[in-house]
């Protein structure tokens, strides 16, 4: 039996922590191991990140490259403050890392300080650290961002723009002759379901089921979904699948390459299209209709996000299409945005009654 995109993903992931454990002190394998039952290798894969960065600067700026990151032992964490965790953090702000500059704003701030506080907790649970000092570091103050998404007239031009290529430079114009009936597919998706882009990329074929317009969806956490589409996106949807067909039976260079892959969008190589081609591909439409705008996948789903609530002042529906565990994410998002629902709620109160 093939491999799912989700199996690849968490292999590859599994193996890419194993590489940048390499490079830590042996403990933080530790760490790993007993956080694997009840995290992804998404997860895990993302505290590595943040942890390198971590046990980089206690080598090269706490220790003053006097202890190389492999020699660093419990005994060494064991003897940091919650004064050191937050020279950590302001460290972040701005810092190089192999020769790359980077830099960390709130959110990021408050990421790597939260693989930090499971990481101090770990080994402080087990009796190896005396003191959880990163619990006692406070999480960085986050400011609320502005929900950016398309008006409606926008949602029409990006579906026109990608049908019809209006607007797209003479080489783009050649692709879309080609791709437009994938990239409509790809972006009446998003905006008809909602859907993240990893359960985008990650849809076979099968997973599509147009006699109820049902398709299965791999959410976060690794946990099987089945969401429904209108038949608007069904349209959309059936186009592109019988474009791919005929170019399999017809027998051209691009049916060829697609005929073998279980995937349901696929590129012009025959490949499973990868979370960056589709970012690049929502960034190119987006780019004609709205310059100003940044839009991402994720701002796709923000607009069907803020269109569901509209229609149906239902933040607990939003919750549950979206995918969302914590109700609360969903309040944070939507139920303070909408303009429109603030006025209307205005007008439901009344003070006296007409003709008094």
């Amino acid at each position: 039996m093939a491999k799912s995109y989700f199996d690849e993903r968490n292999e590859k992931n599994v193996v890419k922590i194993r590489e940048i454990c390499a490079e830590l002190p042996d403990f933080v394998t530790r760490f790993f191991l007993g956080i694997q039952l009840r995290t992804t290798p998404l997860t895990r894969l993302n505290y590595a990140y943040d942890l390198r960065i971590f046990f980089d600067y206690l080598s090269r700026i706490k220790y003053r490259d006097k202890i190389a990151v492999q020699e660093i032992t419990m005994s060494d964490i064991n003897n940091l403050q919650a004064t050191d965790i937050e020279m950590f953090l302001d460290y972040i702000s701005s810092y190089d890392f192999e020769g790359k500059s980077y830099s960390c704003g709130e959110r990021a701030k408050s990421r790597k300080l939260s693989t930090l506080r499971t990481f101090f907790k770990f080994f402080y649970r087990r009796d190896e650290l005396k003191s959880d000092v990163a619990a006692k570091v406070d999480m960085p103050k986050l400011h609320d961002k502005s929900i950016i998404r398309l008006d409606v007239d926008e949602i029409v031009r990006i579906i026109n723009t990608a049908e019809d290529g209006l607007n797209l430079s003479e080489k783009q114009k050649q692709f879309n002759k080609i791709t437009s009936k994938r990239d409509v597919g790809i972006l009446t998706l998003f905006l008809g379901t909602g859907i993240r882009i990893s359960e985008l990329v990650g849809l076979d074929v099968k997973d599509i089921d147009f006699s109820s317009n049902a398709f299965t969806v791999t959410r976060k956490g690794g946990n099987r979904s089945t969401l429904y589409f209108s038949d608007e996106v069904a349209g959309a949807l059936k186009n592109y699948l019988e474009w791919r067909e005929n170019e399999i039976k017809e027998g051209t260079e691009i049916g060829l390459k697609m005929q073998d892959s279980p995937a349901l969008f696929l590129s012009l190589q025959g490949n499973r299209m990868s979370v960056r081609s589709v970012e690049l591909l929502v960034k190119k439409y987006a780019r004609i209709i709205n310059p100003l705008k940044k839009i991402t996948p994720h701002k796709l789903r923000s607009t069907f996000g803020t269109q569901l609530y509209r229609e149906t002042q239902d933040i607990y529906m939003v919750a549950d299409v979206l995918g969302h565990k914590d109700i609360n994410t969903t309040k944070k998002h939507y139920a303070a945005m909408s303009e429109d629902i603030r006025k209307l709620a205005a007008k439901k109160i009344k003070l006296r009654d007409d003709g008094e």
